[in-house]
Order: structure tokens, then sequence, then C-alpha cells
């Protein structure tokens, strides 16, 4: 999905803040709540030993746990920048521009 697709109302945010938002598949209004469930979700899903656990080709195993890896790093980053946002109470288009 790129940014052209996403809500009108976003336009308040960085690009990095809308990657995050894409990334976690949430849109806005956002809760921590709604946060942390999806964040809890998606290290799970993205574990480096469980995803790469799931091929059964141990050539291609250390290429899916480096994917993993790459995968949670931009989960914790993600999360951080969202954390922030939920933080400071911008979570709508109309509490950014007031």
């Amino acid at each position: 999905m790129d940014s052209e697709s996403l809500p009108h109302n976003l336009d308040h945010l960085t690009d990095e803040q809308k990657a995050a938002l894409e990334l976690f598949g949430l849109t806005l209004p956002l809760t921590q709540a709604t946060l942390d469930e999806r964040y809890r979700y998606l290290l799970a899903t993205w574990y480096p030993p469980r995803y790469a656990g799931l091929t059964n080709n141990p050539r291609k195993y250390m290429h899916m746990y480096k994917k993993g890896e790459a995968m949670t790093k931009a989960i914790h980053a993600g999360y951080a920048l969202l954390r922030r946002l939920t933080d400071t109470g911008c979570t709508d288009s109309a509490q950014a521009h007031e």
C-alpha cells in the first residue's frame, strides 16, 4: 500500500509515521491498547527463530532469520514513533490541527 492510498486525514503525519502505520496495519484514530496489541502480534509473527523455522530448506534458514531480524527492528522503530504519537495525544487529524 502506498501513501496515496492512505486516508487523507494523515496529512499532518511524517512519512516515517505513515510508514509505521502502514507496517502495523493501523489507521487513525489510534489508541495505545490497539497499538500495543498489534505490536505484540507483529513481534510474535516476525520473531526470527520462529519465522526462520517456517522453512524446511536449511539453505534458506539464515536468509529468513535475517529477514525476521530486519522486520523486528522495523517493528521496534515503528512502535517508538507511534508510541510518541499516542503519548502526545495527536492520534487524529482534528487534534493535530488544533
